[in-house]
């Protein structure tokens, strides 16, 4: 059992070392920013609220009523605090490029957690309690997402009011922020657990299904 916490020990090490020397970039930051705005907006987007605009003047005119899912405050309150929600993000570390990233518990954080339950010593170099807290990546991620967000707010504007016939990561990502030689993260998408049993078969049925409904994927499937 010692020479199993030893080893253990070790490859944690290894594993957290590797994941802070491995910093988001510029193709993921705005591909998880438009993710999560794109999410945020879709869950408004049917509203049927309306606003009424400006003050009643002493001439009885009345305010102006403006449509909610085509206001300028449904933008803003979706981007308000669009960049706190990378913050539910983890680093998968066993997944390739972008699809490192994603909401719920990695697979080597699950199984370090299941030996710590049944009593083996696992040391990470921090306390248990803080296993769940943002990690260097994903802190880096979120402070990039707020200023590539401020830098590129007139184009998110122009995206809303003019443009929502086009996918935003198309929009911004490719079209605004990333040279063409920067965008392959844009073409990754979570197919599946391939390591798990019959996962090939499942990723190859989900694609198929994805191809026939033009299903996108939101940050959980990421």
């Amino acid at each position: 059992m010692k020479l199993f916490t030893l080893v253990l020990m070790c490859v944690c090490g290894f594993v957290a070392a590797a994941e802070d020397e491995r910093l988001p970039n510029k193709c993921e930051v705005c591909k998880f920013l438009t993710v999560e705005l794109q999410d945020a907006l879709e869950k408004t987007g049917r509203s049927k609220e309306v606003l009424e605009m400006g003050e009643v003047l002493d001439t009885g005119r009345r305010r102006k009523k403006i449509k909610y899912n085509t206001s300028e405050t449904r933008l803003t309150e979706a981007i308000d605090d669009i960049c706190q929600r990378i913050l539910q993000y983890s680093v998968h570390a066993e997944r390739p490029g972008s699809l490192r990233y994603a909401k719920g518990t990695s697979q080597t954080m699950s199984t370090l957690k299941n030996l710590v339950h049944k009593g083996v010593k696992v040391d990470l170099g921090l306390p248990f309690e803080l296993w769940d807290e943002p990690s260097v990546e994903v802190s880096d991620m979120k402070k990039q997402c707020e200023r590539m967000l401020e830098q590129y707010e007139d184009v998110v504007e122009d995206w809303y009011f003019h443009h929502q016939d086009q996918r935003l990561e198309k929009f911004l990502c490719v079209s605004h922020v990333l040279q063409e030689s920067d965008q392959e993260c844009m073409e990754e998408v979570w197919k599946g657990d391939m390591g798990a049993k019959g996962g090939e078969e499942e990723a190859e049925s989900n694609s198929a299904e994805g191809e026939k409904e033009g299903k996108t994927h939101d940050g959980g499937e990421l």
